[in-house]
């Protein structure tokens, strides 16, 4: 014998039961009949609210991980009137961020090498100084560079420029002084 599917009838009817009926009753049509529908139609729940949570959730997620960054350059004297720099090597630096800074001089141009101060050629016209900030979340990476241009004799700035970036997802340091020599350059 086969006997139909039946609901348990619950509790015994009440007068509460017969208040949250109609209530009941008009939740249940509007999330079935929602485009949107809840992830679950047993429970009552409105339609929609999941997905705004998601929603919402993401944009959080996306914001912090962009983070904010900020670059600013400033210059006194246009430097495309010199083409020999030196960049200062840093002792305690072990990222060999005067060797990129270097890459991105010549890129530009310019005649360029690093290394330490006393060692820097009698012909250089102008000296590149940084200083850099890391840091160390799951990896290393470069959460502000600052750096300045000066004339060698007599010591007199020509320009700075300075990177921040205090995020989860950080630029790479090649994009970070090409970001900040472009602007300098005029490029």
């Amino acid at each position: 014998m086969i006997r139909p599917h039946h609901r348990n009838p619950g509790p015994a009817f009440s007068e509460d039961a017969a208040a949250a009926a109609p209530l009941r009753w008009l939740l249940l049509s509007a999330v079935r009949s929602s485009p949107v529908r809840a992830f679950r139609t047993d429970r009552l729940r409105p339609a929609g609210i999941p997905s705004l949570l998601v929603a919402c959730l993401a944009l959080a997620a996306a914001l912090l991980v962009t983070g904010c960054s900020s670059v600013s350059t400033r210059k006194v004297i246009a430097l495309d009137r010199f083409q020999r720099f030196y960049v200062e090597r840093l002792l305690n630096e072990n990222h060999h961020l005067d060797e990129i800074i270097v890459a991105e001089l010549r890129r530009l141009g310019c005649t360029a090498d690093s290394g330490p101060r006393t060692m820097m050629p009698a012909h250089t016209e102008v000296l590149v100084t940084y200083d850099a900030r890391w840091t160390w979340d799951f990896h290393t990476y470069l959460i502000e560079l600052n750096l300045e241009l000066h004339t060698v004799f007599p010591s007199k700035k020509l320009a700075d420029g300075r990177y921040y970036q205090p995020s989860i997802k950080p630029r790479a340091p090649v994009e970070v002084v090409r970001g900040l020599l472009g602007p300098l350059f005029g490029r």
